[in-house]
């Protein structure tokens, strides 16, 4: 008698949400890899990731998206523009809410922009709600907004509830054969990558007014074997911001570069030689040309980053 076997599944799946609800904190966790940075502040991923996640029931093609959030400048149009691209042609789409805080009109509205996806309720941060219980009235709130498929309760931080949410994902996806191969994990050059490591100790390293007007260029990327050279650019819009990155005998910019250095030298496996400089860029966020060379679409070396 033989025994039936699911078929496999691939789809493609949006991850979307209001600014800091954890969405690359999620995508780090279901992916198993870092991929994409995460900090304390808001909107911190600026454009769409694409991670892979490859199991022998299914492959998962993961789609991070920058926070929902008012289009006020050309480079916010542009964020916002990867947020609608990422909610067209998904298999399935994942709406991240923040567990911790009540539902506002905000979230709402970035509700509504869900349209006729096909979506999970997906409340992240359940690590931080004391009384559990508080979950389901919250739950309930955003399913009165929107037709969820399902609503999974999950921790990226600790991992509660992924297995849980993978399940869930697979069920909805098209049967199919893999969409990449096994190794596949992300489409992000390693140039990237890197500028966005450096961004990423910017966030945490600085002060308020820094993290969202500083702009990483790769200058120089030049591989040898004993070392990879690489040289880039932070842009900023303003003096000021300029002296706050430097800091004190250049200490601040040392500290960025030394700890995006390792960071860097992991995800390569080979030692690197780091070059950091710091340039005044007024306004290159209402640079169109400026916007186009900081794409990482157009960047040298896009081949796909295995594991």
């Amino acid at each position: 008698m033989s025994v039936a076997v699911d078929p496999h599944r691939a789809g493609f799946v949006g991850i979307v949400g209001r600014p800091n609800a954890g969405k690359s904190t999620l995508l780090n966790a279901l992916i198993g890899e870092k991929i994409a940075i995460t900090a304390r502040q808001p909107q911190t991923t600026r454009t769409s990731i694409q991670g892979v996640l490859t199991t022998p029931e299914a492959q998962i093609v993961f789609v991070d998206t920058p926070g929902m959030h008012a289009s006020d400048t050309l480079f916010n149009k542009r964020m916002m523009d990867n947020i609608r691209a990422a909610l067209g042609g998904r298999d399935v789409v994942l709406f991240v809410a923040d567990g911790v805080k009540p539902v506002t009109d905000d979230d709402a509205h970035a509700v509504s922009a869900l349209r006729n996806a096909k979506a999970v309720l997906v409340v992240n941060k359940i690590d931080r709600v004391e009384d559990k219980r508080l979950l389901l009235p919250l739950i309930e709130r955003y399913i009165a907004l929107f037709p969820f498929l399902e609503a999974v309760p999950v921790s990226a931080r600790t991992g509660d509830g992924l297995d849980e949410l993978t399940r869930v994902i697979q069920k909805y996806l098209p049967e199919g054969p893999p969409l990449f191969p096994d190794d596949y994990l992300t489409d992000q050059p390693m140039r990237f990558l890197a500028s966005e490591i450096i961004r990423e100790r910017i966030l945490h390293a600085t002060r308020e007014e820094v993290p969202h007007a500083a702009a990483v260029v790769i200058e120089r990327w030049e591989e040898t074997p004993r070392v990879t050279k690489i040289e880039a650019t932070i842009h900023v819009e303003r003096h000021g911001q300029k002296t706050i990155l430097i800091g004190a005998r250049g200490e601040m910019l040392k500290k960025i570069g030394s700890e995006a250095r390792v960071q860097i030298e992991r995800m390569l496996g080979a030692k690197v030689f780091l070059g950091l400089r710091v340039k005044v860029t007024p306004n290159w966020r209402e640079d169109p040309a400026f916007l186009n060379a900081i794409d990482w679409h157009t960047m040298v070396g896009s081949e796909h980053t295995n594991r």
